[in-house]
């Protein structure tokens, strides 16, 4: 069975940092697979697992509209049918798999580029239905969102077992928080735990801040330190999951994820 933790908050507060660092706390202390699913269309969560990324679902998405315009002027889309006799679906389900990028314990889909001009409701279920398939074979599925939660249900189907809003020590890191827990009821998927991180703390939580949290009513799961080994490897381009286990930033996630797991 497959253990869904998705990821959200609004731009910049260190979303796919913290995405990183769960995945790394998994890969060291959890058995099984691991697949990472970056749909920020920015696509960066490649980055921090220091995987190589040729291609994204946005891509495919975008080559195989091009293929049925092309085939519509040959009537052979009307049938359903790709070139050389291949379903639509068979198509989407072969090239997602191939656009994997494969890691030692975890590997990453990357959803890349929002739809383009026409209709993309076809084609979104379709691959919504590839990539729950895929995430079946994995025992933790890691959805890093872009700064909305509006577009997760497009993305999967799927239980969330967990959702991680992370937020910046900021009044308006934490508004915006606050709005991300009022459309989980509204996704249309089952989210269980709704959980709180704040990232990126100098210090302790300022106590305005800490009053905010409290009336929120949503899992307080701690607050992870700025750190500036974490900004070396940023400016260096390395990958955060190589940050060492003595980090403050690496074990103020793992200490969380073995509260929630």
């Amino acid at each position: 069975m497959t253990t869904t933790i998705a990821l959200a908050g609004k731009g910049g507060v260190g979303k796919t940092t913290v995405a990183g660092m769960v995945i790394k706390y998994l890969a060291q202390n959890q058995d099984g697979a691991i697949l990472a699913i970056d749909a920020d269309p920015s696509s960066n969560l490649n980055m921090v697992l220091g995987l190589e990324l040729d291609w994204t679902v946005g891509d495919i998405r975008e080559g195989m509209l091009a293929e049925v315009q092309k085939s519509l002027l040959q009537k052979g889309a009307a049938m359903g049918t790709m070139p050389g006799g291949t379903s639509k679906q068979e198509y989407l389900d072969y090239e997602v798999r191939s656009s994997l990028a494969e890691g030692d314990r975890f590997d990453l889909i990357a959803m890349g580029r929002p739809e383009g001009a026409g209709c993309y409701c076809a084609v979104n279920h379709s691959l919504r239905e590839v990539v729950d398939s895929i995430s079946k074979s994995y025992r933790y599925a890691i959805i890093d969102n872009e700064a909305g939660m509006e577009h997760l249900s497009r993305r999967t189907t799927r239980d969330v077992e967990h959702l991680l809003m992370v937020s910046d020590p900021t009044q308006r890191g934490i508004v915006a928080t606050e709005r991300i827990a009022t459309m989980v009821p509204d996704l249309g998927i089952n989210v269980e735990n709704v959980h709180l991180i704040i990232n990126r703390v100098v210090g302790e939580l300022p106590a305005p801040l800490l009053e905010r949290v409290e009336a929120m009513g949503v899992n307080f799961l701690g607050t992870v330190p700025s750190n500036n080994e974490l900004m070396e490897f940023e400016f260096s381009g390395r990958p955060l999951v190589e940050l060492g286990d003595e980090s403050p930033v690496y074990r103020a996630v793992a200490e969380m994820m073995r509260g929630i797991l």
